[in-house]
């Protein structure tokens, strides 16, 4: 497998990176609380995920296989359903971070 086909999780990579950092330095609590971060992962990824289902199989749009993994869940790169799991996250902790910042600032 060449560069290319690990672009997609790379970028996956690099969201989780960017925005872990944000736990200690905001002292976020999402982490501990898997419950609620689970369901907001199902809540805002389930529809979408249903939606690239359809589209991929009725032909709307495709993932170009030199630019993905191998491995396919139901016609999808395990990139992909990754997506539908990382985004969430990254979204949830940017939302608590800036809850936390946006906190701090009206307290000065």
């Amino acid at each position: 497998m060449s560069l290319p086909h690990w672009a997609y999780l790379a970028m996956l990579a690099f969201c989780l990176a960017g925005t872990l950092p944000l736990v200690p330095a905001f002292r976020l609590s999402v982490l501990r609380q898997p419950r609620r971060l689970a369901l907001a992962v199902v809540l805002a990824g389930t529809p979408f995920l249903v939606w690239d289902l359809y589209a991929t199989h009725a032909g709307h749009w495709w993932f170009d296989a030199d630019q993905t993994l191998p491995p396919r869940v139901a016609g999808l790169p395990l990139e992909e359903i990754a997506f539908f799991v990382v985004i969430p996250i990254v979204s949830v902790l940017t939302f608590e971070a800036v809850k936390v910042a946006r906190r701090r600032v009206a307290e000065r």
